[in-house]
């Protein structure tokens, strides 16, 4: 074999490391906007929140995925960590489910049991694991198809990502404790210390979980399923559906007993689980299907404009337009690449 002389290796270039910063942050803002911003939770008015929201939304998705992928396992390991980031939410951060709903023209008492508002929790477990975690994953990997299926972080990425999400955490808990509930005339609240013990055991028990359900996702069966357009409807009907049953809590008159709406989240939420798990098993599944179940529930959660201002009103009918546009694209270019791929 001939020698290289020193001159020729210098002449050829190391390979440079892959730069994920353009994913990354596209992830850390996506989290909050979706999740926040398309709701209405988060409004010009209140527009001062978005950093410390993307250092616990985008962050938790960012380090949940993170997991997810160096661990290669699938969506239901990702849907695991959401439910992770949704209990340390709900319990540790802002404690939202366990303290008295402060909320003006919400039942305080309604569907509260044990301490905890259960219609309210059970509706955050599966928005802030899909609405957060979830669909913002899914739409920036389809945004970087690239990078998809890779790790996205360094040692000193995960360790700064989780200085962040602490650091979001802090602000996040004294913004809603300190200063938002008492603005809302809502009475102190101690939680006791056997729901934080729950919260964190329950966290501790997912994250366990989740990985557990390593390796590479099953073989995909020949199954039929409904055309992308279908799913995509399905998917903004059972998300809209979701969003009305959280509704009953400000309604003057709930329509149902909590007990009813309680059972109506259980069952939607099981019968929505196993019928994408379902839909995602078909070797028939693709990344177009993936886009019109994210475009179908992004869509239904923008529904909300109740009690906005005009400069909020103007700015949400503004990001929602913007986001429909922005699906589109994107959707025409995972019909495009897919089209090139079979080509």
């Amino acid at each position: 074999m001939p020698e290289l002389s020193v001159s020729q290796t210098e002449l050829q270039p190391a390979p440079r490391p892959e730069k994920f910063r353009g994913a990354i942050w596209t992830l850390l803002l996506l989290a909050p906007v979706l999740a926040e911003v398309l709701t209405g939770s988060t409004r010009l008015s209140t527009l001062f929140v978005l950093p410390p929201e993307m250092a616990i939304w985008g962050g938790g998705a960012l380090l949940s995925r993170e997991l997810v992928r160096r661990r290669r396992a699938g969506w239901p390991s990702l849907l695991v960590l959401g439910l992770a980031l949704s209990i340390a939410e709900e319990f540790l951060i802002q404690q939202t489910s366990i303290a008295p709903m402060p909320f003006p023209g919400a039942h305080a008492g309604y569907g509260r049991w044990g301490g905890v508002n259960w219609v309210y929790l059970l509706f955050m477990l599966a928005f802030e694991s899909i609405w957060v975690v979830l669909i913002p994953v899914k739409v920036t990997e389809l945004l970087f198809p690239r990078f998809a299926a890779k790790p996205w972080l360094r040692k000193r990425g995960i360790i700064a990502c989780c200085i962040a999400f602490l650091l979001g955490s802090r602000a996040a808990w004294y913004g809603w404790i300190r200063i938002a509930r008492p603005r809302l005339h809502a009475a102190p609240y101690h939680p006791p210390l056997a729901l934080i013990a729950s919260g964190i055991l329950a966290i501790l028990a997912l994250i366990a979980l989740a990985w557990l359900l390593r390796g590479v996702e099953p073989k995909k069966v020949e199954r039929r399923i409904p055309s992308a357009r279908t799913i995509g409807i399905l998917s903004a009907i059972a998300s809209a559906v979701w969003f009305v049953l959280l509704g009953q809590i400000f309604q003057p008159h709930p329509a149902h007993g909590a007990e009813v709406i309680v059972g109506c989240e259980i069952a939607l939420a099981v019968v929505m689980f196993a019928v994408f798990a379902a839909w995602t098993g078909s070797a028939q599944w693709s990344e177009m299907y993936a886009w019109a179940a994210c475009f179908g529930a992004s869509a239904a959660s923008c529904m909300n404009f109740a009690g906005y201002t005009r400069p909020d009103a103007i700015f949400k009918i503004a990001v929602d337009l913007l986001s429909v546009i922005g699906f589109l694209w994107l959707g025409t270019r995972v019909h495009r690449q897919r089209n090139t791929a079979q080509s």
